[in-house]
């Protein structure tokens, strides 16, 4: 299991630009709420081989603004989105980022 850190706009948009689904997730690391939903995102990439990136949101805010720039969805943190060739399927935020939430949007 490996996730990428994305750092720049050019990995974010190199990242989003992978064809097939991955998983992109906007984590705060001072928050608590944050910090289950990062657990649980593990939990999920720890058994399966899914491509996955994060952002941290305070240490890399023009990454996290820009992808609420990009998808049009406005900016949560902790916030997940089910990417498929460049386009979110699926998103959630907060106490929803679970591992069998995660399983279920991926299998849709």
């Amino acid at each position: 299991m490996s996730i990428q850190q994305l750092h720049t706009l050019e990995e974010l948009n190199q990242y989003v630009a992978q064809p097939g689904k991955k998983l992109l997730f906007k984590h705060s690391t001072t928050c608590p709420i944050s910090a289950k939903a990062h657990e649980e995102f593990q939990a999920y990439l720890k058994d399966t081989n899914t491509t996955a990136a994060i952002v941290h949101v305070i240490e890399d805010r023009p990454v996290s603004n820009q992808i609420a720039e990009n998808f049009g969805i406005k900016h949560e943190s902790p916030q997940l989105f089910l990417l498929e060739d460049s386009e979110v399927r699926w998103n959630t935020s907060h106490w929803k980022i679970t591992r069998s939430a995660i399983q279920e949007a991926f299998n849709q």
